[in-house]
């Protein structure tokens, strides 16, 4: 007798198990804390938090996912040493004077104009006044000075370090550099060892030009 309840317990036990399992349902969730998530609203006030404050600071010396953090500080003594002494780290290639020419056009031509001369289509409807030419003598721009103001931004132009990442911003630069130099009507800058590769590609492309020309006579 003792032997039948067991089974009978057993056999409801596992009738139970399965009977909450449908194939076109979801199964129940015994622990659904444990599957779903509570949802908060941005800028909540919620008691589980410090402050009450769901909209928190990250935690002291975090970084974003794909910032690096950059040392020269948002002071005119930081201008000055980014202008002296911050180097593009790309290399001064074609590819990366024309990713610079598009994301120019995007984000400073409106002001800078299309030739860096400062004539942009804001400044000719005089939305805004006083933007220099990069050949200003008065100014002097550096690789470095260029990155320093895309990143903090300067007088009334904003910082662009929301809209550009790291490398973008360093295309721009090179770029701004090309426009400096062909208002100064000095040769644009493009790495040697690049030069000398492109050098080396054309010859190859010619040499092997001649080679199928000569199979056909």
């Amino acid at each position: 007798m003792k032997n039948s309840i067991n089974i009978i317990v057993v056999a409801i036990t596992i009738i139970s198990v399965v009977s909450c399992k449908k194939d076109s349902k979801p199964n129940y969730q015994y622990m659904p804390d444990m599957y779903e998530s509570v949802g908060y609203e941005p800028y909540g006030e919620y008691g589980v938090f410090p402050g009450s404050q769901e909209a928190m600071l990250p935690a002291e010396g975090s970084i974003p996912r794909g910032w690096m953090p950059y040392d020269y500080k948002n002071s005119n003594e930081g201008y000055q040493q980014a202008k002296d002494s911050l180097k593009n780290p790309i290399r001064y290639t074609k590819a990366n004077e024309e990713a610079g020419k598009a994301l120019y056009d995007i984000y400073c031509a409106i002001c800078h104009g299309g030739q860096g001369d400062g004539k942009g289509t804001l400044v000719k409807r005089e939305k805004i006044l006083g933007v220099p030419s990069y050949d200003d003598p008065g100014r002097i721009i550096t690789e470095g000075s260029i990155y320093h103001v895309m990143y903090y931004g300067i007088n009334t132009m904003g910082s662009y370090a929301v809209q550009t990442n790291e490398e973008e911003r360093w295309q721009i630069v090179q770029y701004v550099q090309k426009l400096k130099a062909d208002l100064e009507g000095k040769t644009v800058r493009i790495d040697s060892d690049v030069v000398e590769a492109i050098k080396i590609e054309e010859a190859h492309h010619e040499a092997k030009e001649e080679d199928h020309s000569n199979a056909h006579h």
